[in-house]
């Protein structure tokens, strides 16, 4: 599936507007799942996995 990074921005803008906002009732919830849904399928995905396994890698090697 391709899609138009115009469209991941606008979930995007409209993600960050309602956090801003307040409002995180589940209007939010489901724009904030179609944001993660449709970033998974862009090229920028892998480098997001890389940090987060970077982040998390780090994260366990700390020593309580």
């Amino acid at each position: 599936m391709q899609l138009s990074l115009s469209v991941i921005l606008l979930l995007a803008i409209v993600l960050v507007l309602l956090v801003r906002g307040g409002h995180l009732k589940w209007p939010a919830a489901v724009v904030a799942v179609l944001f993660g849904f449709f970033l998974a399928s862009t090229t920028v995905a892998p480098e997001i996995r890389q940090g987060l396994e970077g982040v998390t890698s780090s994260v366990s090697k700390i020593n309580p």
